[in-house]
């Protein structure tokens, strides 16, 4: 079962139109204006330089109320009968309401966290794992078919360090108290071999289980060490196209040649081989597996891997269109108006997992979402630990409790007969809020700008708290009554169905 958006259907009456008049397809926009000018509005007969008005009068749908043209735009009012019967639509279609079919079972790979296992997951960890998870259950919701992988950097430089760590000799570099526990347990001298048996023991005994307290399942838990047989056939690819070249003593990616700003390193003169080597096997490695989009989470320090990972993309024979690079921006943790300093490297830093244990799994994800991934993230642990309606979290879950206590102390049942009942302002407010989760599954599904969630969740929210203000749901109307309590349902849904993706819980009672 899929849900169509009213924007649209309102972009396709729109583009009809216009091909009955022009005899020409063209794609336009539809956005929201200000309430004032409508619930729709779309400027294509300014771009088109064609005349508004003749464009509006060739619309025609029953879902409008009118349209108006007004300094060119043309504006839309949605019938309030169209409206009122949503909620109908909204009761049939339950958890599948806002389920799209852009997607069209497209298969994607998202790959998020990816933290080497050389330490416990961290508070930057955190934020790119539930925006990553929250990512796919958009893309799932918008109709894609999602796999979630965590790539395992289980060989190289990073796992030798961590061996030195271990060993405790002048190279150390991490350290705390589970390097000083591994010390007591894992015994040798080569750095890489005791590298390779702490990096086991960190993936299985602190990430795995940090994984799991974040409420993420990954599909794919892929390891470096099983690309090295496919790195010398990808970089032989290269080298039949003309595409690799050897300076000073190194072999170099001519990857100025499709957009990047420099042309990367592959071997280096001491023959041993960088990290991205291992990255285009990889991505070869993704296309093999059948993967129409790659989608990374990557930290700030990685902002050089968009350019080159599109240039071996198309390097490969695929388009640079076919690989999505979101880079998190750091965490900063705030507690009574101070920030907390954390550096994984010197033993002081805060765990994902101690965050969850102080706030919750729910505050956690919701406060993670709430900023867009390329933007400095100020983490208020004080706002976090609040029980009461300054928290946003507890706002919301507030509203989906006051919604089952509202159809738990009712006998009477929901219908679906006399919603053209519906007419009180605050009522038609919050249909057309409900029927915006379609549209914000198919703009956080092309842009991946998650923290759409958690905004609509609080406007959804507010506007349901002014409706149980504004309405009195129970009544002795007994038709006013089935069609509220309609309404209140629709509204559990549509909450329920949106805190499900950002894998928040729905509590009945608080």
């Amino acid at each position: 079962m899929y849900t169509s958006s009213i924007r649209s259907e309102i972009k396709e009456i729109t583009e009809k139109a216009i091909k009955d008049l022009y005899k020409k397809e063209v794609e336009i926009k539809i956005e929201r204006p200000d309430a004032a000018f409508g619930d729709y509005a779309t400027n294509a007969a300014i771009l088109l330089k064609k005349n508004p008005q003749e464009i509006r009068d060739a619309i025609k749908s029953d879902i409008l109320e009118k349209t108006e043209v007004k300094n060119g735009f043309i504006n839309f009012f949605i019938s309030k009968a169209y409206l009122q019967n949503q909620v109908g639509e909204i009761l049939k279609q339950k958890d599948k309401f806002g389920n799209l079919k852009a997607g069209r079972g497209e298969k994607v790979n998202v790959e998020f966290i990816s933290a080497n296992p050389t330490g416990p997951l961290t508070l930057g960890n955190g934020r790119g794992g539930f925006c990553g998870d929250v990512l796919a259950n958009i893309l799932a919701k918008a109709g894609y078919k999602v796999e979630r992988e965590y790539y395992v950097n289980n060989i190289g430089e990073q796992i030798k360090k961590l061996g030195h760590s271990v060993i405790g000799d002048s190279e150390t570099v991490y350290k705390g108290p589970y390097i000083e526990k591994m010390r007591k347990k894992i015994k040798g001298r080569d750095p890489g071999e005791v590298g390779e048996k702490a990096a086991a023991v960190i993936l299985d005994k602190m990430i795995k289980p940090s994984v799991k307290k974040m409420g993420v399942k990954f599909d794919i838990w892929f390891f470096e060490s099983n690309l090295q047989k496919e790195i010398g056939k990808a970089l032989e690819t290269l080298k039949k196209e003309g595409l690799i070249y050897e300076e000073a003593g190194a072999l170099w990616f001519k990857s100025t040649k499709f957009g990047d700003d420099k042309d990367r390193v592959l071997i280096k003169a001491d023959k041993g081989k960088t990290y991205f080597t291992s990255d285009i096997a990889y991505l070869k490695n993704k296309f093999k597996r059948g993967f129409k989009k790659l989608i990374y989470f990557l930290g700030a320090d990685h902002y050089g891997y968009v350019g080159r990972l599109r240039a071996v993309a198309q390097a490969l024979g695929f388009k640079k269109e076919q690989v999505d690079v979101v880079i998190m921006q750091l965490v900063r943790l705030f507690s009574e108006g101070r920030e907390m300093k954390m550096s994984k490297r010197t033993g002081i830093y805060i765990t994902i997992d101690e965050l969850i244990d102080e706030v919750g799994l729910d505050i956690a994800r919701f406060f993670f979402l709430t900023r867009s991934p390329d933007t400095h993230l100020n983490f208020n642990l004080d706002l976090a630990k609040e029980q009461s309606e300054k928290n946003p979290v507890y706002y919301i879950q507030y509203a989906h409790a006051r919604i089952c206590s509202i159809l738990r102390k009712c006998k009477t049942k929901p219908a679906t007969d006399n919603l053209n009942i519906l007419n009180h302002p605050t009522e038609i407010k919050l249909i057309k809020e409900l029927m915006k989760l379609p549209e914000i599954v198919e703009d956080a599904s092309k842009d991946y700008q998650v923290q759409r969630l958690p905004q609509y969740a609080m406007d959804l929210a507010t506007i349901f708290h002014q409706f149980y203000r504004d309405c009195q749901v129970i009544s002795d109307n007994e038709d006013l009554t089935q069609a509220r309590l309609a309404l209140v349902s629709a509204a559990k849904i549509v909450l329920k169905n949106t805190l499900d993706l950002m894998g928040i819980s729905a509590p009945e009672k608080m």
